[in-house]
């Protein structure tokens, strides 16, 4: 047991000074074999805690559901840290932006009538107590009150940004300390004046977050907490990417000098991230300040530890400045191997069109709905209707977020919410039109969190209104049996170019437990699975060009499925020796 406090000057931990130096690791983007080993490189890079967000969405993807297994099992993560000797911070949302799906927010809960969002709704309450029944549980016997880790909770993330509900944040407070949270409770916010002023409460102590300027940045800290330590919780070591743009990078020296200039001044700090990790599936987020951009499946971050575990340059100039604060242990973990290469034939197809009927069960609609309104709350919506052949063009109010346009099982055309594009030429035939429209990821920061997805508003034709709809959710996130059997018997095509949309199977050996690099030169975009696991998705666009493959997930024997969507060049995909985050420069 041990006693954690806020002091006049410092944190105090069993009343002794404690500098927390953290480093930001989410469990949820980690294959749960390998957070031991990030847990330790944190150690052996000097930091003395670990922070962690909380996906609400992720645990309860469904309303009644709470999953605390696998990737999800908190407890064991905290218990992980616990074993490496390190504290813990804990920051449970309920909004957690993170360029994560939706910023934590169940869409079901966003998708209830009349709910608030980030307010004193009492829906909204309801609903966060639920969960925090279900989390708090695993969070407050692992209290450093209780002999675990966590030195602090925090409340809400960045709400300044966002609102100034107060009564929201005490709610917030109440619920948490009903629920057996004990240790100091937290706030934080972007280091501006306003979002500082706005987003805290009196009674609890602010944090801020920022990644330049350090001195600047603690100053306008201190005026909006008088006493106490300051702390960046969230230092910006780094950048997340989006499809179609640059790959974020940062000066590793700038950003080390920075960190020194930070913690000289007694400061506390949070390296958001020290590990970044992946948005496995469909976990990705998304930006819109104007114009709709999904976050890529890689969230390296360019931070400290490279998404596949790997020192970088970062790591070692972050552990020389924190050496100069604290004690770091002589141990340097071990630089990248390099991955197995190898090329993969995936020369069994078998075309979307044909697959449909394995994957949905469409209902009738006569009106256009969305796909929250049918429970679909990430992936993919099969939208179906008959056209004639004078009706020459499909024509949506608006699309959520990009849809490939299918007649009588052939690609006619692409509806894209990036590109501004609702509208498509149709060939001069009757027949079945199948729209099938991807979320790219729910947005995850500002006045759009909590929007539906799919088709939304009418539909029409160069003719007549389209009110006549089957509409339903596809079931990708694992691989359906019968859709693999037909892979396994559709006849082999060697390396011949793949005409989309369709699932693409091969398979390969490799040296298990190795971390692969994916890499899909010539393809357009989808998404791939690994021994049935969903990675993620890949996209011409960039600037990722590799996927990550975890090595848990590599046996001696492995299978590779690929959903193309529109087609590739050649058949052949490639795992090379190490990864490519693509380019940096606009």
């Amino acid at each position: 047991m041990a006693a954690f406090e806020i002091g006049e000057q410092d944190f105090l931990l069993d009343g002794e000074p404690l500098q927390i130096l953290s480093g930001a690791l989410h469990y949820f983007r980690v294959h749960p074999d390998l957070w031991a080993d990030r847990i330790r490189k944190a150690r052996l890079m000097g930091l003395n805690t670990i922070e962690t967000y909380v996906a609400w969405n992720a645990h309860a993807p469904e309303r009644g559901v709470f999953d605390l297994t696998g990737n999800l099992d908190l407890g064991r993560f905290l218990d992980l840290v616990a074993a490496e000797g390190l504290h813990a911070i804990v920051r449970p949302g309920p909004y957690i932006c993170a360029e994560w799906d939706n910023g934590g927010l169940p869409a079901w809960l966003m998708a209830t009538p009349g709910v608030g969002v980030r307010t004193a709704e009492p829906q909204y309450l309801e609903a966060i107590a639920g969960y925090y029944d279900e989390i708090l549980a695993v969070v407050a016997p692992r209290q450093v009150t209780r002999g675990g880790p966590v030195l602090m909770v925090q409340v809400e993330n960045e709400y300044g940004a966002y609102g100034d509900d107060a009564d929201y944040l005490r709610a917030l407070v109440t619920m948490m300390r009903e629920r057996g949270i004990e240790v100091p409770l937290t706030t934080c916010d972007q280091a501006n004046d306003e979002m500082l002023g706005r987003g805290g409460l009196p009674e609890l102590h602010k944090t801020a977050t920022f990644g330049s300027r350090s001195p600047e940045r603690l100053e306008t800290l201190r005026r909006h907490q008088p006493t106490g330590p300051l702390m960046c919780m969230e230092y910006w070591d780094g950048w997340f990417d989006s499809w179609g743009e640059q790959h974020h990078t940062t000066d590793a020296a700038e950003a080390a000098a920075d960190l020194d200039l930070l913690l000289s001044q007694g400061a506390s700090a949070n390296l958001y991230m020290f590990h970044g990790g992946t948005n496995l599936g469909f976990t990705n987020g998304a930006n819109d300040k104007g114009t709709y951009l999904p976050i890529t499946t890689s969230y390296d971050y360019d931070a400290p530890l490279a998404e596949d575990g790997s020192p970088t340059a970062k790591y070692e100039a972050f552990r020389a400045v924190i050496a100069r604060h604290a004690p770091v242990p002589g141990e340097h973990p071990a630089p990248r191997a390099s991955a197995p290469v190898l090329d993969v034939a995936l020369e069994r197809r078998v075309a979307l069109a044909d697959a449909l009927p394995l994957l949905v069960e469409p209902k009738p609609f006569t009106h256009l709905p969305t796909a929250d309104e049918i429970g679909q709350w990430s992936g993919f919506t099969l939208y179906r209707t008959d056209v004639e052949s004078d009706d020459a063009l499909l024509s949506v109010d608006e699309v959520r977020d990009r849809a490939v346009v299918l007649l009588d099982g052939e690609p006619v055309g692409t509806l894209s919410r990036t590109e501004g594009l609702t509208t498509t030429s149709l060939p001069p035939r009757a027949g079945v039109l199948d729209v099938v429209v991807e979320d790219q990821g729910r947005v995850n920061y500002g006045p759009r969190i909590g929007e539906a997805k799919g088709l939304i508003g009418a539909a029409r034709t160069a003719t007549r209104p389209l009110e006549r709809w089957e509409v339903g959710g596809l079931r990708l996130a694992t691989l359906d049996p019968d859709l693999l059997t037909m892979l396994h018997v559709a006849e082999p095509q060697d390396v011949a170019p793949v005409a989309g949309p369709a699932f693409c199977q091969g398979l390969f050996t490799s040296v298990p437990g190795a971390d692969h690099f994916l890499r899909l030169d010539g393809w357009s975009k989808g998404l791939v699975w690994v021994n049935g696991t969903l990675l993620g998705r890949y996209w011409a666009a960039g600037p990722t060009r590799t996927v990550y493959v975890p090595g848990p997930l590599v046996r001696v024997d492995n299978e590779i499925v690929v959903l193309e969507l529109h087609g590739a060049r050649t058949g052949t995909a490639s795992f090379v020796a190490g990864p490519d985050l693509g380019h940096t420069e606009r």
